[in-house]
């Protein structure tokens, strides 16, 4: 009977074969055709219903991770996609998130250090491309924007030629190429300026402390009565936790000083002395896990998400280790964020739905 059964498997296990060598390109094929539909279709948009969808298109920062890429997060509402940051990398898990990038609307920088703004000149191009746009990209930030977003239109300025003359300026319109930057004043400490104010949204900008780093700011969006707010990188702040008060999701930077010192250690045993100082020096101006828990748990906020990770986290067990603690000090819902992390807040509800978009690694 067991010979039987064995025989029978195996004749099966073969006919597989046999049919996947037959069918299999073919099969691939209209696979790829399928995705690629869904992509473009914004059959994959559709799935961010009304409210306030949050997705991690970088949950990382400028320490190397396999699982994540640097610091972007994309806010859509209404139809109108946000990006708060825009870290190497991210871009390009747009298209894959569900995001068309055609369809941004608009970039809002934190601050200038590079892992923030790496990805910017990309999504200037990608944006054009996918969009055919006639003005050029949006980008929000403090005072010193202007620099930043006139380095990309430079650096930039000679491939927005070879498009336009390879494509045509029908598809590539060249009135819309690069970014346009639109600064607004760092607001004094403990205060708030609105950048935006439109159908529904509402977008503040608050100063952090990322000294010396500065400007340095973190925005928080509000829209049908659901609420996200961003820190972008700051120690513990007490304006943070002012301009978090009872927001449905808190996405704050960490940085766990246990695992950096592992880091720092290993430095010096090497005889790398620059990392080791680097890595010294960056404690001071990042929050903990456990400090982020805190201003969550003081603020009412009901969620927390955990992004621009420090150090990489490419195991599961060290993402037990990174948010050790955390428990003590906050009882609401807790995640660390992995690229493709999705956090649904649908227009007139309390719900808070936290999902993983597969990215394909």
């Amino acid at each position: 009977m067991f010979k039987k059964l064995l025989l029978a498997l195996l004749a099966i296990a073969v006919l597989g074969g046999v049919i996947i060598a037959a069918f299999g390109e073919r099969i691939l094929v209209a696979a790829i055709k399928r995705q690629v539909h869904y992509n473009l279709s914004g059959e994959a948009f559709a799935k961010f219903g009304d409210g306030l969808n949050v997705v991690l298109c970088g949950a990382g920062s400028p320490v190397p991770d396999p699982k994540r890429a640097g610091p972007c997060v994309a806010v859509i509402a209404g139809g109108r996609i946000m990006l708060v940051d825009t870290g190497a990398g991210a871009i390009r898990n747009l298209a894959p998130e569900g995001i068309p990038v055609g369809k941004v609307s608009g970039v809002f920088l934190t601050h200038f250090h590079s892992d923030h703004i790496d990805g910017l000149g990309e999504l200037m191009l990608q944006r054009w491309g996918n969009g055919s746009h006639t003005a050029p990209l949006p980008v929000h930030g403090p005072t010193g924007v202007e620099q930043v977003v006139q380095g990309f239109n430079m650096a930039y300025a000679q491939d927005d030629q070879y498009r336009v003359a390879h494509h045509g300026p029908v598809i590539m319109p060249p009135a819309g190429a690069g970014g346009l930057a639109v600064p607004f004043a760092p607001p004094a400490d403990g205060a708030a300026t609105v950048v935006l104010d439109e159908g529904g949204l509402k977008v503040i900008a608050f100063s952090v402390d990322h000294a010396p780093i500065k400007p340095a700011v973190g925005y928080r969006f509000d829209y049908k009565g659901r609420s996200v707010l961003i820190s972008g990188d700051t120690k513990k702040s007490a304006t943070v936790e002012k301009y978090a008060k009872d927001v449905d999701l808190l996405v704050h930077e960490a940085l766990n000083e246990d695992m950096v010192q592992l880091i720092t250690d290993g430095a010096d045993e090497a005889g790398a002395k620059n990392i080791a100082q680097i890595t010294r020096d960056i404690h001071g101006y990042h929050t903990t896990p456990v400090q982020a828990a805190e201003i969550a748990s003081a603020a009412g906020a009901r969620h927390l998400l955990y992004y621009h990770i420090v150090p990489a986290l490419p195991l599961r067990p060290l993402e037990r280790m990174f948010v050790k603690g955390v428990s003590a000090v906050y009882s609401g819902g807790v995640t660390v964020g992995h690229d493709g992390t999705w956090v649904s807040l649908p227009a007139g509800s309390k719900a808070i739905t936290v999902k993983q978009i597969r990215l394909g690694r």
